[in-house]
């Protein structure tokens, strides 16, 4: 086959290319390793979301492949280093879902500030208790981005239409790396400092060993008492148990997770109980736009390497470096 697709995935992108190349579907088949690695063994390319797990293992049992189309950003799900050395190109649009899932963060931030879901259910469950839904402003508040990269700048510069000043942490920020010049904006020495100035944070970091529940019961004890807590980045860089606790106690006003540490959870947890706590099946890239974008450049790029072009978004490089077959 030319292009094996082991997840839920469809786009007029993936059609059109199913016309021009052998296309299989196999929707269910990131969820049998065994099963994976055979069918993996035939392709010249897959194209994965979030669910498939692209291990050394898997990846080894597939001499043929090219390339990887990840349709998102996040690499979590990918061993980048062993297709890297396998000389498999790793295709993901970066930039494709920035702008949804910026404006979806500054959503988020707007429903927790005005307790807007809490008070949507109560109403049209025939309530109308004005007085238990007083909100807070924003304006004037300090919001604490962790993370300040394509979805982060976004974020800061959005915020601060709404009069926010805005704090940055990034352990990943080169030295001398150039900030926006907004006055509005400034760089925190550590974590621990943009937390404990923080009237919202807003996470926006990569899954990596060192980011593994990051946001954990002291960290959340760092932060203002009635802060408010965004992560739309990965679930597993916030300890769930932990921020449940740092909830019912009162020390964080409220929490919005559009991502989990199991996706899906098995069942909805105890955050779900909680009425400050808005939850999101993982739908920060799920725009009309931003779905049109991610596909028409993972298949464009993937009908490329197989055409011996180089990809327009190779996140290792843009040719493969081996043959296939």
């Amino acid at each position: 086959m030319d292009i094996l697709i082991t997840e839920d995935l469809a786009s007029p992108a993936i059609d059109a290319l199913a016309g021009r190349l052998q296309l299989v579907r196999e929707p269910g088949l990131w969820k049998d390793a065994a099963a994976l690695r055979e069918r993996i063994r035939d392709a010249r390319a897959v194209m994965v979301r979030n669910q498939t797990q692209l291990t050394t293992e898997v990846l080894r049992a597939a001499p043929n492949l090219l390339a990887i189309g990840r349709v998102g950003v996040g690499l979590d799900n990918i061993d980048l280093k062993t297709a890297s050395d396998l000389g498999i190109v790793v295709i993901a649009p970066l930039d494709a879902n920035s702008v949804s899932v910026a404006e979806l963060t500054i959503g988020l931030l707007l429903a927790l500030a005005r307790k807007i879901p809490a008070g949507d259910r109560s109403t049209k469950a025939g309530g109308w208790d004005r007085r238990a839904f007083t909100g807070t402003e924003v304006s004037g508040k300090t919001l604490a981005i962790c993370g300040f990269g394509r979805i982060g700048r976004l974020v800061a510069a959005r915020a601060r239409a709404f009069h926010l000043d805005v704090l940055v942490y990034d352990p990943y920020l080169p030295s001398g790396a150039p900030m926006p010049t907004d006055s509005g904006i400034r760089l925190a020495a550590s974590l621990d400092e943009a937390l404990a100035a923080a009237d919202i944070v807003s996470v926006h970091l990569p899954l990596t060993p060192e980011t593994k529940h990051l946001f954990n019961a002291r960290r959340f004890a760092t932060m203002k008492r009635g802060a408010f807590f965004i992560n739309t980045s990965r679930g597993g860089v916030v300890d769930e148990a932990a921020l449940f606790d740092t909830l019912k106690s009162g020390q964080l006003a409220g929490a919005a997770l559009e991502v989990r540490e199991t996706e899906p959870p098995p069942q909805p947890g105890p955050l779900a109980a909680l009425d400050n706590v808005i939850l999101l099946p993982h739908v920060g890239a799920f725009t009309v736009e931003a779905q049109a974008r991610t596909f028409e450049a993972v298949c464009r790029d993937v009908e490329r390497i197989l055409a011996g072009k180089p990809a327009f978004n190779g996140v290792n490089f843009s040719t493969p470096r081996r043959t296939g077959s």
